[in-house]
């Protein structure tokens, strides 16, 4: 037990352990809801996808039928068919996709409260970038996505609306732009999750505002005996395609977190840009054979060619590191007091650091030879990136950091 463990009554250490579990536990049952939701809700998406687009006129279906698409699956066979706009008579029963999309959202916001407002100081402000407050930093994140978003819808029900190639370029210097500004406000690690968040929001919206909506006016029409306007599946379509193709790179941004190459380098932004047109890429070649068009091979050679520059930025280090001014292999005794005073108050056995009960992933840093052991985890979130220390909460300056570089170039020898 540490000394300050030791002034304490058991019953508060307890219980203060307690809260610990439960706030993690709490935590792993939202991110294992948000994971599992967002399987339901992409997979029904990219179903339906392909299902749209790979749907073959024929004579003898029923009037308004657009096509039909036979499938098989789990030992059975389906006749899909879909309806330009509705059917002459509303059937008996609807299953409605819907929950998938709005059960993502939720979680992922129950865990941008858990993780990222409650924990600001940790995981979404880095002081040395912008100096403000956990709730301001809360705040600034969360009326951003509301912002953003009636930016979004905005741009959609412009005549701006009417011309997609337009409106798709556009919101992509929209989303640059905002990731730039946010890489100016949070940590690397906050920027990639709030812009993560702000697309996933955006495309839930798109469910609720736009899609949902339309259908049920589509429903109301047919109960009424009325012809639903065309319209209206027009509006829903253009929205679904835009999910179809934000969908991978708000997956990327979403795990992201776990690779400080990508958040915590000094072209972490460009990097965003980058997947934001990788993402789209990937789509294009699927959409394109689930269409029964030629294939796009051209986009993998783009993609792969992408990602290569993706490797090149991150290896530029964090922001304020120049590789080729690295100073000359420092002794490691001066190592070993850098790491035990920016790292071991977190890495340690016991440690110190409020809210933190035990050493993050288990990695221990406060004697040489775990030091020793983990050079490689040191290099890839102190040295090469600024991922640790989170938030720079122990305020690691850019000097230590080329110092660890340093250390880690030499091969990170132990005298």
């Amino acid at each position: 037990m540490s000394p300050a463990a030791d002034a304490l009554p058991g019953s508060m250490v307890w219980g203060r352990r307690l809260e610990l579990v439960l706030s993690e536990i709490l935590s792993a049952s939202v991110r294992w809801l948000h994971v599992v939701a967002g399987i339901a809700w992409i997979g029904s998406s990219f179903y339906f996808i392909h299902l749209d687009l790979s749907l073959k006129p024929r004579e003898g279906l029923p009037p308004g039928v657009k096509g039909e698409a036979w499938q098989v699956h789990g030992g059975g066979f389906y006749q899909m068919i879909k309806f330009m706009v509705a059917p002459a008579k509303m059937p008996d029963h609807l299953t409605w996709f819907k929950w998938e999309a709005y059960a993502t959202w939720l979680s992922g916001f129950g865990l941008l409260v858990l993780v990222y407002y409650m924990n600001a100081d940790l995981y979404l402000i880095d002081k040395s970038v912008l100096d403000m407050t956990a709730p301001m930093g809360a705040a600034v994140a969360f009326f951003s996505l509301l912002a953003a978003w009636l930016v979004y819808e905005g741009l959609c029900r412009s005549p701006l609306g009417k011309h997609e190639i337009s409106l798709a370029l556009i919101g992509f210097v929209f989303l640059v732009g905002l990731t730039y500004a946010f890489t100016h406000v949070f940590s690397g690690r906050g920027a990639f999750t709030q812009i993560g968040a702000l697309i996933g929001t955006i495309m839930v919206a798109n469910v609720f505002v736009v899609i949902m909506p339309y259908q049920r006016k589509t429903v109301a029409a047919l109960i009424a005996g009325e012809t639903p306007d065309p319209a209206w599946g027009g509006y829903g379509k253009q929205r679904s395609i835009h999910n179809n193709y934000l969908t991978l790179p708000v997956v990327f941004l979403m795990i992201s977190n776990h690779y400080p190459f990508f958040f915590a380098t000094k072209y972490n932004w460009i990097i965003v840009a980058i997947v934001l047109l990788v993402g789209p890429l990937i789509r294009h070649f699927f959409n394109a054979r689930h269409a029964g068009k030629d294939s796009p091979w051209w986009t993998w050679f783009v993609v792969v060619f992408a990602m290569m520059v993706v490797a090149w930025l991150s290896s530029n280090g964090p922001a304020g590191m120049k590789k080729s001014e690295l100073p000359a292999t420092p002794a490691f005794a001066q190592v070993n007091e850098i790491v035990m005073s920016r790292c071991s108050m977190c890495h340690a056995a016991e440690p110190v650091w409020a809210g933190i009960a035990a050493a993050p992933k288990g990695i221990r840093l406060d004697d040489p030879a775990a030091i020793k052991l983990h050079a490689k985890v040191i290099a890839i979130n102190a040295a090469l990136s600024s991922a640790m220390p989170p938030g720079n909460v122990t305020e690691m300056t850019t000097d230590e950091r080329q110092v660890l570089a340093a250390w880690i170039a030499a091969g990170a020898p132990d005298k």
